[in-house]
């Protein structure tokens, strides 16, 4: 058998790759030739994928409603994928952050044009029906979308305006975390008491809030831009991409959530609540909350009118 020098040279590569974790080449040559082939079903795992939507009544429209989420979800987690590279990046272009940053920011974009499905694509009557076996759930309770603000931020600028006097950098994570903007929506607000849609989120997922806090302490997004030489800083290309993407995911998506909720929970046709029982137009509406990441990039006037126009 001859073997070309193209060949050759992949073969000697395969075996410096292998002779690198102190495996033997010729094993796992040999292993290909009983490997079965790849097929897109097992490489997507689409069986697995399509088994996931277990509706709770007979109403067909749920399977829009649940179908929907698990796209959201799949997109936040190709979202929390680009911020991880741009974090840990060994050396951190102007391009790549941009590039990145785009690339996330697309993703929103996405996200918000999709309310049309929840807008234009469910019955409103179904919905009021079998929203009723969801409760106490909440799409409060993403926890990749509170991993993404945190991978997004220093912490102080997703603290309550209410308490961010009282917090800086060397509070203790735990003290900030409940005092973050959307505590209060799951708070009774006469008597600070967390209702149960908080205390089951915080059950599930506060120690990997904690983790993330202090993972990305020093490594979110804003931290990484200021890491960069004064002269990147100032490129017009990433700070109109750190822009865009603050507005994106602060204003534009956020309205986008919100109207298509105002459809279904604030028709004249239920009592008006969310499914957790928050204060769903205060909590969500961005003139109230000013969610900000970057607010160093934007003006006085910018900042003063936060989603006024809105």
């Amino acid at each position: 058998m001859t073997i070309n020098d193209t060949t050759a040279s992949i073969l000697d590569e395969i075996d410096q790759k292998f002779q690198k974790i102190n495996q033997k080449t010729e094993t796992h040559l040999e292993g290909l030739l009983w490997s079965k082939p790849i097929t897109y079903w097992d490489y997507i795992q689409t069986d697995a994928l399509l088994n996931l939507q277990i509706q709770r009544t007979t109403l067909p429209d749920e399977m829009v409603f649940i179908m929907y989420h698990q796209v959201n979800e799949l997109l936040f987690k190709m979202v929390l994928w680009e911020m991880h590279q741009i974090s840990y990046a060994e050396k951190l272009t102007t391009d790549f952050f941009t590039e990145r940053l785009m690339r996330i920011s697309r993703y929103f974009d996405m996200l918000t044009t999709s309310f049309d499905i929840m807008g234009d694509g469910m019955e409103v009557e179904q919905y009021m029906k079998f929203r009723n076996t969801l409760t106490p759930a909440s799409g409060f309770q993403s926890a990749q979308y509170r991993m993404i603000e945190i991978a997004s931020t220093d912490l102080i600028n997703l603290i309550d305006y209410r308490f961010r006097s009282t917090i800086d950098r060397n509070t203790p994570y735990e003290h900030a975390l409940d005092h973050m903007y959307w505590q209060a929506a799951g708070k009774d607000h006469q008597t600070g008491e967390k209702s149960y849609l908080l205390l089951e989120f915080e059950r599930k997922y506060k120690a990997a809030f904690l983790t993330q806090m202090e993972e990305y302490n020093t490594i979110n997004l804003w931290q990484k831009f200021k890491q960069l030489p004064e002269a990147d800083r100032e490129n017009p290309e990433l700070v109109k991409a750190m822009r865009h993407y603050d507005h994106t995911v602060n204003i534009t998506w956020v309205m986008g959530h919100l109207n298509a909720a105002r459809k279904y929970i604030d028709n004249g046709k239920g009592d008006g609540e969310a499914t957790g029982g928050s204060d769903w137009k205060k909590y969500m509406h961005p003139r109230y909350q000013r969610r900000i990441f970057f607010p160093e990039l934007w003006s006085e006037e910018e900042l003063a009118n936060w989603g006024v126009e809105n």
